[in-house]
């Protein structure tokens, strides 16, 4: 398992969140990081959709993930600030959100991601995100 990997899903392991929501870490790779979110009437809003904290935190973890794997070995990261846009109602078994950093500086990295649901193998975009990631070094 590459360090990148391990270092990922150490920190992801360590999340309690992602543990009660259900999440999978699916695809780890240098700016760019996978989460797995199946559907679970608990994860539910009024409607039946998918609740939007739940989908918008897969995907806040999705781009901080994304831009660990830019951030210097001693460092952690934490959420500035981010925006989500909902396209379309989260219906469906299975969400996928990725996150992709655009660019990462010596403090900052900004990224993108998006959560698609999948009925039939197809993806659908529900929901899209902008990032801003500050590395934090890790007390020694």
């Amino acid at each position: 398992m590459s360090s990148i990997r391990s270092r990922i899903e150490a920190s992801f392991n360590a999340q309690g969140l992602m543990s009660t929501l259900g999440a999978e870490l699916v695809h780890v790779e240098e700016g760019e990081v996978h989460i797995l979110l199946h559907s679970d009437t608990k994860l539910s809003q009024q409607h039946g959709f998918a609740h939007a904290g739940a989908i918008t935190s897969v995907l806040d973890s999705a781009c901080g993930y994304a831009a660990l794997t830019k951030a210097p070995e001693d460092h952690e990261v934490v959420t500035v600030e981010f925006k989500v846009n909902f396209v379309r109602p989260a219906v469906g078994q299975r969400f996928v959100a990725i996150g992709r950093v655009r660019t990462s500086g010596r403090t900052l990295t900004v990224c993108t991601g998006e959560v698609s649901v999948y009925m039939e193998n197809q993806p659908t975009l529900v929901a899209i995100m902008q990032a801003t990631i500050m590395h934090v070094r890790r007390d020694a």
